[in-house]
Parts: C-alpha cells; sequence; structure tokens
C-alpha cells in the first residue's frame, strides 16, 4: 500500500496544566513535526500460551514508537489512540494534523497519540524477520499491545496521569487498523473506553474478487466495458492454448518478456490504476479522496486515455491487430489500454527488467521473497499468510477486470517461498480465517464501537456493510454505524482543519463521530465506577 509521510513540528511549553504540545503559530498545522516517543513493549503477551513456545526469543521487551499531539488537551479530556495499521508512525501524521483524531481532539479537549504497530516502521521487536522471528506478529499480540500501552502510557510535559481505564481511551483505525481497533474494544473493552472502526475487514476470505465490484460498478461505464471485453478475449486465447496470440497480445503492451502469465495480468492491472493493493505502482481505485491533498485522480486519467474516441489513428488502428482470433472482431480499446501502459507503466520499471521483483514487475524469483530484512512488505504478506487472506483474485464468473489467469494459488506461492518453516513457527497452507472471524465477523458487536464506511470503498465486502452483511437496519448510541453514501476507503480519517467547509457527505459523517464520542463521554464516569465495583 502507498505510503506517505508527512512533518509535524511540535514544541513543548510550561503552561497552567502543565507542559503541552503547543503549536508553532508561523508553522501552518498540516506541516508540523512530532518528537518520536518509545515506550517499553512487551514481545509475548501471553507466555503461557504454548501457540508461543519459544523459550528465547519471546522473553524481553521491544521499543515501540509512539508520537502524541496536546495542543488541545485540557484536564480530564480523553485520549484518542489511533492504530497506525500496515505502515510508519510518520505515515500517519495527517490524523493529527487536520484528519480524524485532530476533529475530535479539538472537539472534546483530548489528546491524539499515534501507536506505531509491532514490526512496522521503527517498531520491531527483532533486527531481523525470520519465519520463527514472526511469531509475535499476530493479532492478539497486536491487539493486547494496544491494552497494555493504554494501561501504561506516559505523555512527557502532561502532568497529569492519562492511563486506561482512569481516563477514557477511545480508539480509532482504518483499513487494517480498523478491524484491530474492533477487535481492541471487543477483547479489551474493561479497559479501553470506545472505538471508530473505519473501512475495517471484520470478515475475510481466502480470494477476495469482490475488490473490484465497486469499480465495475461506479467507474466510468465506456471504460469499465472496454476492459471487460479485452480481459474476455484475452482469457479465451488462454483457454484455448493459443501461445502465440497470448504472445502477441503481451507485445502490443510491449511486456512480451514476462515469462508468466499471471505476472502479466497483474501487470497492466495492479500496476497501472485498475489495480489490485498486492503490489502496484499506480494509484488506483482505492486511493481516491474528496481530500485532493490525499487522493490521486490517476484512476479516471487512466480511464479517460482507454475511453478516448479521438485518439490518433495509429493507436486506434491496434484494435485490429488481433481481430482475425476473434472472427474479425475488433477489440475496441485496445491500442489506448495498450498505448497507456507503454507511456506511464513501462517507465515505471527503471531498470528495464520486467521479470524482477520488487521495482519491476515479476513474482517468481523467490530468492527475492525469501529475504529476512525488516521490511513493511514482508511483515503485511507474513499476515495476509496467516491469518488475514483476502488475496486479489479474478472472480470465477461474470466481467472481469483482472485476467482470469490470476487465482489464489498466485498470491500463496509467496508464502511458501517467503516463510520457510522455522523451529518454532511455520505458516499454514491457507490463511487461518478462524482468527478473524472468531470476533463475530458480519454479526460483531460490542459496546462503544463505532463501525463506519463507504459504499464505495473496494474493500467494502469485508466489512460491517457489506453486501454480504445483514441488513443494517437500527443504530444505537452503543452500537453506532454510519455508511457514506460515496465514500471510498476510510474517507473520514481526512480533514481540512474546518468542518464545516468539508463536502457534506464527509462534514456530516464527522459531525456524527464528534456526537457518537461526545454521547460516549457523558456516561464515562457511570463506567468508571462500574469497573471500580
Amino acid at each position: 500500500m502507498n505510503l506517505k509521510s508527512f512533518g509535524l513540528l511540535a514544541t513543548v511549553f510550561q503552561a497552567t496544566q502543565g507542559l503541552q504540545l503547543k503549536r508553532d503559530t508561523d508553522t501552518p498545522r498540516d506541516q508540523l513535526q512530532y518528537d518520536a516517543h518509545y515506550f517499553k513493549q512487551k514481545i509475548n503477551h501471553f507466555p503461557g500460551s504454548e501457540k508461543y513456545s519459544n523459550p528465547t526469543l519471546g522473553n524481553g521487551t521491544f521499543s515501540q514508537r509512539y508520537y502524541f499531539d496536546s495542543s488541545y488537551y485540557k484536564p480530564g479530556g480523553p485520549v484518542y489512540l489511533y492504530i497506525g495499521g500496515e505502515t510508519s508512525g510518520p505515515s500517519r501524521f495527517s490524523n493529527l494534523q487536520t484528519g480524524i483524531i485532530q476533529i475530535l481532539m479539538e472537539a472534546t479537549n483530548g489528546l491524539g497519540v499515534i501507536l506505531e504497530n509491532r514490526y512496522y516502521g521503527e517498531s520491531y521487536p527483532f533486527a531481523t524477520s525470520t519465519t520463527d522471528e514472526l511469531l509475535y506478529l499476530t493479532t492478539d499480540q497486536t491487539i493486547a499491545d494496544n491494552a497494555y500501552f493504554a494501561q501504561n502510557a506516559v505523555f512527557p510535559g502532561i502532568n497529569s496521569t492519562l492511563t486506561a481505564p482512569g481516563t477514557p481511551w477511545i480508539l480509532y483505525g482504518g483499513s487494517l487498523a480498523g478491524a484491530q481497533t474492533a477487535f481492541s474494544i471487543k477483547k479489551y473493552g474493561d479497559v479501553l473506553y470506545g472505538g471508530i472502526a473505519s473501512s475495517a475487514p471484520v470478515e475475510v476470505y481466502v480470494g477476495y474478487p469482490e475488490w473490484y465490484n465497486p469499480i465495475q460498478k461506479y467507474a466510468p461505464q465506456d471504460c469499465v466495458t472496454r476492459i471487460n471485453n479485452i480481459i474476455d478475449k484475452f482469457d479465451s486465447l488462454i483457454a484455448s492454448n493459443n501461445t502465440r496470440a497470448v504472445n502477441e497480445f503481451k507485445a502490443l503492451f510491449g511486456l512480451e518478456a514476462l515469462t508468466d502469465d499471471r505476472d502479466f495480468a497483474a501487470a497492466i492491472a495492479a500496476k497501472d490504476p485498475i489495480g489490485n493493493p498486492g503490489f502496484y505502482h499506480s494509484n488506483t481505485w482505492q486511493e481516491l479522496n474528496w481530500n485532493s491533498t490525499y487522493g490521486s485522480r490517476d484512476f479516471f486519467y487512466f480511464c479517460g486515455n482507454v475511453s478516448d474516441i479521438d485518439a490518433p489513428l495509429e493507436i486506434t488502428i491496434l484494435d485490429y491487430a488481433l481481430a482475425n482470433y476473434t472472427n474479425g472482431e475488433p477489440w475496441i480499446g485496445l491500442g489506448n489500454y495498450a498505448n497507456y501502459i507503454k507511456t506511464y507503466t513501462l517507465p515505471l520499471c527503471a531498470s528495464g527488467d520486467y521479470n524482477s521483483n520488487g521495482d519491476c514487475f515479476g513474482t517468481q524469483n523467490e530468492s527475492y521473497w525469501a529475504s529476512i530484512e525488516n521490511s513493511v512488505t514482508r511483515s503485511y504478506v507474513y499476515t495476509s499468510c496467516t491469518e488475514q487472506g483476502a488475496y486479489i483474485d479474478a472472480p470465477k464468473e461474470g466481467p472481469s477486470l483482472l485476467s482470469r489467469v490470476v487465482d489464489t494459488s498466485y498470491e500463496q506461492q509467496w508464502c511458501t517461498w517467503a516463510f520457510p518453516d522455522g523451529k518454532y513457527n511455520s505458516v499454514p497452507s491457507s490463511p487461518d480465517l478462524e482468527v478473524y472471524r472468531s470476533f463475530g465477523g458480519f454479526n460483531f458487536t460490542a459496546d462503544r464501537l463505532a463501525f463506519i464506511d463507504g459504499d464505495q470503498d473496494v474493500w467494502n465486502d469485508l466489512c460491517y456493510h457489506s453486501n454480504f452483511a445483514p441488513p443494517r437496519t437500527e443504530s444505537s448510541d452503543l452500537h453506532p454505524e454510519l455508511l457514506i453514501t460515496g465514500a471510498g476507503h476510510h474517507w473520514d480519517s481526512s480533514g481540512i482543519l474546518d468542518v464545516e467547509a468539508e463536502p457534506q457527505f464527509i462534514r456530516e459523517a464527522h459531525k456524527w463521530e464528534i456526537r457518537t464520542v461526545k454521547k460516549w463521554l457523558r456516561d464515562f464516569d457511570t463506567w468508571k465506577r462500574s469497573k471500580r465495583a
């Protein structure tokens, strides 16, 4: 997934309520920087568990990085814990600067903190990530981090104890971090007071072809239809074992050197704005955003090229290049599609070795996957292989924007290559989906847990408002939920420092979140007394 870093500048000053973070008035808030702090986190929260039986690696602690903003804090205010998810802490700074945490802090005199997930950013327990060392990268260890941190965190400059459960801690997370938010509230609701889970995949499957459904439904239909028809024709060539025609098709895109048909299929989808979020070089439908600072219109630029009816003849003539394989029927849009890939996608492979892994379009180099260097990719792939699944594959029937040569085995092979059996840990032959499902799946519920999703999100069919979930007809203060019409992947996380100036659908979502949290906070003292009892 694309990572974005934003700088923050913070100064600490003496105030009547203690040392607090003060904004440098000469620096725009969206350019502020925060100092890194480090928390002594347990490597293993469950030493008695047979699952974590490594007698040497599991002992001890590691330094877990966190950042906080107290510029709005007043005594008695809540703590908002932003779950870092599958990226580094600094990549989430915008949420403290102008996003959802800033919005909630300002509304409730709260303090905001970003906690970097274990095995991301600088929060690695070990110097490398062997299969054995990755034993502690699990959902239960990660959500235990959140609870333990809330019970023991210190915020330099704040002359108050803000630990849970004495202080209301409210979590927020989007995407994978949204699921971890939900799981944290479900399991540690006696410590963590509440949470907002945005675009949270609470139900998972091994394969997830539904990723493309919002694109099929909401993208420009002339573009979608052209690509669907091209992929259908290409897949017919594959099905008939017409190797010559397949190679001619690859050559039109300048990718005849790609030896694996699945790598080729991924290259003309995953590496351009159609998208496959495993590995891609361009911004996809997932990266659309109502806020242009954090979003990209690459997808619409791509579609505009594919559906261009005024393209020059030397490009559109390629629509007929393979017509002899389809009884004279042209492949409408093929010239535009191929031209876009050659012009904008191929240059992203700087070496020109299209079969190479990582920086180009190949995935079949086993030694690349075997590297034990700590990295975002390695950590995320491990989670996908062990618990999350959701491999992006092509649908078995109906129209497809991705060639049907790509199935779940394509990504499962990476698990085999990347994580050979260790002494104490091994990766299952297929992801253990029960880890997620044990929390409730589409029937997930927990007190003071809000679910918020976007109906145009590519991940929505794994989320609370999935088309496969029971109808959501009732929202309550204790179990609130909201589906934002016209929104994508956790679009509520972005802000512009003026809720009233936001587009209506985002403005009203943010106001709903503010109201929801304020209602919870009114009941906190009663909840706290019940914990003491």
